[in-house]
């Protein structure tokens, strides 16, 4: 794929959300938050999958680089605008598209939000990223990648337990979807899935995590609900 032709051709059209074009990988968790929100948004877009198996983000022919320099996903083009970076575009997308806000006007909420959404981002994702975890395996080796994931995704829990358990409602800091869901879902549902975490220690979490099961826009952004899935 022509990752940079693509881009090029974006940034000749007006910047509708009918131009919004998605990179994204079904089974990245980082990529799983900006379809959360773009449905929670209404908005449409182009998927463009990113094949981060077969490591094509790396490819110097499709020149992804163009796009992110760091070759992560996602990224999303909207026009002339490119953004990577999960946080980056949930604010762009925030500003950009005001309706379904994923940030209340409540200050003192707002912050929160971006507690949650910081750590999930910052304290957890990195420390369990594909590439890391391989690394771990071929330096220490195939037994150690598990045990430092489940860690420190119970590090990061056990840290959002305590924000949230006191302000949740239906969801995480309330009975409406906002910021912090969005970062929280696929989150909790990778662990489950991936790092086999038992949700009994964080109640609070496992008990929203149950409600967003049933959101719509949460059950069409799940990976194997992607073009690019693998079943």
């Amino acid at each position: 794929m022509d990752f940079q032709s693509h881009a090029l051709k974006c940034s000749d059209d007006s910047s509708t959300s009918s131009d919004l074009v998605l990179y994204s990988f079904w089974r990245s968790s980082c990529s799983w938050r900006v379809r959360f929100a773009l449905n929670l948004k209404g908005l449409s877009y182009e998927y463009r999958a990113v094949n981060l198996g077969t490591r094509e983000q790396l490819s110097p022919d499709a020149d992804f680089e163009s796009l992110n320099p760091l070759k992560y996903v996602p990224v999303l083009v909207d026009g002339p605008v490119v953004v990577s970076d999960s946080y980056a575009i949930l604010l762009y997308l925030e500003e950009k598209y005001p309706q379904k806000a994923l940030l209340p006007t409540d200050l003192r909420l707002k912050s929160r939000h971006l507690q949650v959404a910081s750590i999930v981002s910052s304290s957890i994702q990195p420390l369990i990223m594909l590439e890391l975890l391989k690394t771990i395996g071929e330096n220490f080796g195939p037994e150690e990648p598990l045990p430092w994931a489940q860690s420190n995704l119970e590090k990061g829990f056990n840290a959002l337990e305590k924000l949230v358990k006191d302000f949740s409602g239906q969801y995480a800091l309330g009975d409406e979807v906002h910021m912090a869901d969005v970062f929280l879902a696929p989150q909790i549902s990778s662990a489950i899935e991936n790092f086999g975490i038992d949700m009994y220690k964080f109640p609070t979490l496992a008990r929203i995590y149950e409600s967003y099961k049933t959101i719509p826009e949460f059950q069409a952004s799940s990976p194997e609900r992607q073009p690019d899935a693998l079943h």
